[in-house]
């Protein structure tokens, strides 16, 4: 777990969930969204908590050109998730993830809330849907639980328990080289997923065609099982070699 754990740990500065009281900390989602067009569900975007720190780690994907990528959370959860009045704000710097090919907000809080990502696009105002954090109720499960079958050479085949932990709605997976750059990023309603095949492939976040594993060379293989609320009740990481 040594490459992802040093993406989360070595590049961020711990943010508390209290801001300053100013003008412009306080602006709402409401008010941001007041002076134009907006697309709700229109980032893709989800959080887990941290396994060492219990740290909420907001994970985004930043379409090409996208501008101002903002994060707003709620006081509780205890109100109304589309109530936009009661988003406000978060001054916390975006960190790259993958090498920039994904985005990471990292924060430190006591409450569970709601949180959307935004950012602009052609002039139009992209919202993810909210996010339900779970950091005390249900916090995120780390491991490398994933089988990896290399029978077809180059096309290594990773399969993992289904539903582990209840409350799936969708799995990410990621494959990575050793230098943690992006090479595929896949969504899929299926505990399985083949490397480069799409067939159950069902969003689809790799922007280039991926290249070719060599053989005898080190990757690494990252799953979110995302729940309904955008919730990441499991991850799974493993460094494999390729055959």
């Amino acid at each position: 777990m040594k490459y992802l754990k040093y993406l989360s740990f070595c590049l961020f500065t711990v943010f508390s969930c209290h801001t300053d009281k100013d003008d412009d900390v306080l602006a709402t989602l409401e008010t941001y969204i007041s002076s134009g067009s907006y697309e709700l569900g229109a980032v893709i975007a989800c959080a887990a908590s941290d396994f060492e720190t219990n740290d909420i780690l907001i994970f985004y994907y930043p379409e090409a050109g996208a501008t101002n990528i903002r994060l707003f959370e709620t006081g509780s959860v205890d109100v109304d998730k589309l109530d936009f009045s009661k988003y406000t704000r978060q001054f916390i710097v975006a960190e790259p993830f993958f090498n920039g090919h994904l985005g990471k907000f990292t924060q430190s809080c006591s409450v569970e809330k709601w949180i959307v990502v935004t950012f602009e696009l052609n002039g139009e105002l992209k919202i993810s849907n909210p996010i339900r954090t779970k950091q005390i109720t249900k916090p995120t499960v780390w491991n490398d639980n994933v089988d990896v079958d290399q029978t077809t050479s180059g096309m290594p085949n990773f399969i993992w328990e289904d539903n582990p932990v209840g409350d799936n709605a969708i799995y990410f997976q990621v494959i990575s080289d050793d230098e943690n750059n992006l090479l595929s990023g896949t969504y899929t309603y299926d505990n399985n997923f083949q490397y480069y095949n799409i067939s159950n492939v069902v969003l689809n976040v790799t922007t280039q065609t991926p290249p070719s594993l060599i053989i005898g060379d080190n990757y690494n293989f990252t799953l979110m099982d995302v729940s309904l609320d955008n919730w990441v009740n499991w991850v799974v990481q493993k460094t494999f070699k390729s055959e």
